[in-house]
Order: C-alpha cells, then sequence, then structure tokens
C-alpha cells in the first residue's frame, strides 16, 4: 500500500539485518562489539581526563586530540549499542523517525571528525615547517577558532543532509542489508524524486570529506619535504614521530571511507560493506586512543604518572 505524504513516511519501518545472516556467531559477535566498545567507551574518556589534568599536555595537539576523542565518544555512542541490540533481538526494525535520527547525529559526528583532523594536520604542518612561529601561529584563541568550525560544520551538513531526506517520501518496510542508517538507504527506499537529495548529498558530504583530505595531503606534502631537507637524522626521526599517530588515525579513518564509498557497489558484496562499516563506526573510536597513547611518550609518560599517584592513594 501506498504511503503519501512526508508526515506519513514516518508510519514505514526499516529493518536493519545486520549480521543476521551468520546466526552461529551472533553471540560471539556481541561479545566481540561489547568489549570494543567498553575499550572505546574507557580508552576516549580516559584520554579526555588525561589532557585535562596534564599541564604538560595543554598544547594545540592535545586540545585537538582531546576533541577527537569527545566526537569518537559520541560516534560510538550513536551506533555501537542499536548494532548490539540487534544481535541479540529477533525484532530489527528501526521506524524512519528514529533511522533519521541516527544517521543526523552520525553525520554530525562524521563531519566533525573529519575537520578535526584537518586541523590537525595543519597544527603538525606548522610545528615541523614553521617551529619559530609555531605559538604565535597556534594561539588559543586559533586553535578554539578551528575546534568551532568543526563542530559547526558538523551541525551545518548535518541538518542540510537531515532536511534533504525529510523531504523525501517513503513508500513501504524496507529491509536493509546493514547495521546502521546510511544515505543510501534513504535513497533507496524512497519513492520520490531523488535528484534534489543526490545533489545535496554532493555539496555537503563529498565536498566537505574531499576538501578535508586534501588540506591533509598538502600539510604532508610540506612536511615531508622538509623532512627530507633536514640533516640530522635524529632530525628526521623526531619529526616523523610527531606526525606518525595523526597519520595512522587518518590513513584508517580515510582508507576505509574511501573504500567503501568510492568503489562501485557492484564490486563490494554485502559482508565487506558492513565489515567496512563496523571498522570505521565501531572499531576506529577504539583505535583512536589505543594510536595516541601507545605512540605518544608524552600520554604513555602521563598515563604513568596518574597510576602511580592512585597506586600511592
Amino acid at each position: 500500500m501506498l504511503i503519501t505524504g512526508k508526515n506519513q513516511s514516518f508510519g514505514v519501518m526499516f529493518i536493519l539485518l545486520g549480521f543476521s545472516d551468520y546466526p552461529k556467531l551472533q553471540v560471539p559477535l556481541f561479545l566481540l562489539f561489547l568489549i570494543i566498545y567498553a575499550v572505546s567507551m574507557v580508552g576516549n574518556v580516559g584520554m579526555i581526563v588525561i589532557i585535562k589534568i596534564t599541564p604538560k599536555l595543554h598544547t594545540p595537539m592535545y586540545f585537538f586530540l582531546s576533541h577527537l576523542s569527545f566526537v569518537d565518544f559520541c560516534y560510538s555512542t550513536i551506533t555501537t549499542p542499536k548494532l548490539l541490540e540487534n544481535l541479540v533481538v529477533e525484532d530489527r526494525s528501526i521506524s524512519v523517525k528514529g533511522c533519521i535520527t541516527q544517521f543526523s547525529f552520525t553525520v554530525t559526528c562524521v563531519v566533525t571528525e573529519t575537520v578535526m583532523l584537518a586541523a590537525m594536520a595543519y597544527d603538525r604542518f606548522v610545528a615541523i615547517c614553521y617551529p619559530l612561529l609555531y605559538t604565535v601561529s597556534m594561539s588559543p584563541k586559533f586553535c578554539s577558532l578551528l575546534v568551532t568550525v568543526a563542530y559547526s560544520s558538523g551541525i551545518i551538513t548535518s541538518v542540510f543532509l537531515t532536511y534533504s531526506i525529510l523531504v523525501l517520501t517513503f513508500c513501504e518496510t524496507k529491509i536493509i542489508n546493514n547495521f546502521v542508517c546510511e544515505y543510501s538507504v534513504f535513497l533507496s527506499a524512497s519513492c520520490s524524486d531523488k535528484h534534489f537529495s543526490e545533489i545535496m548529498l554532493f555539496i555537503f558530504a563529498d565536498l566537505s570529506v574531499f576538501c578535508t583530505l586534501i588540506i591533509i595531503l598538502l600539510s604532508y606534502l610540506f612536511i615531508f619535504v622538509m623532512i627530507l631537507k633536514m640533516h640530522s637524522a635524529s632530525g628526521r626521526y623526531k619529526a616523523f614521530s610527531t606526525c606518525a599517530s595523526h597519520l595512522t588515525a587518518v590513513t584508517i579513518f580515510y582508507g576505509t571511507i574511501l573504500f567503501l564509498y568510492c568503489i562501485p557497489n557492484s564490486k563490494n558484496s554485502g559482508l565487506v560493506v558492513k565489515i567496512g562499516s563496523v571498522f570505521y563506526t565501531v572499531v576506529t573510536p577504539m583505535l583512536n586512543p589505543l594510536i595516541y597513547s601507545l605512540r605518544n611518550n608524552d600520554v604513555k609518560e602521563a598515563f604513568r604518572k596518574l597510576k602511580d599517584f592512585k597506586i600511592t592513594c
């Protein structure tokens, strides 16, 4: 039966299949994702707390990192609980309104993270290429401005993309071979004209991802050129080590997104898409604090001092 009108579309349900094709793996996957979620929560909150209470870490790089951890905390909380729920219940349905709400918050986090990673790349560029001007260039006021731009970009993109979904009409229950509500879900489920929504997706989503990626690539291009010009091997190692954690995080985050959305769907099986979605929505928020803590001596030292202080108390 055709359901017409924007408001009536909210009566339609989506069914998130998730990993229901593998019934024997439901419990192991639930335990695995629960552990990942717990590690992600503890890691990101712990990173924020350590940066907050350690004066040595009150620098632009760690200021950005604390906000990146906050975004990852929110990101993981938006997607993982629904994934865990779908692994233990038979009713995997979600209302259109609920799906749109999840999508809206997810877009806010994803776009904010892309801009935040670009800001961190620029921070490393200034620190290595213009060290004498670093304190002036990366002033607290300017860093706060970059963080504000990151959050504003995420919110604005989310508002426009959400609006482009609200103008669509959904006709019937749609089975989704994934565990998360993505933009493609709404386009495939819609029975109305999608031209406007596709234009909005290109303008606000694709351009934001590629613009921030260009900023990151240009920043690291100049950084690598500067490192090659250094005569001291120890200087080159020190310069590269300051970028290693961020470069690793960028490679994982952008690599997964580009693999999923830049390769035609015909080349990606449903399982590959779901695994890729798990990686950038569930695993990446857990990896970021681990990457920065394991590869950063300042963070490890702060963690050891905090641990020793608790033991002493």
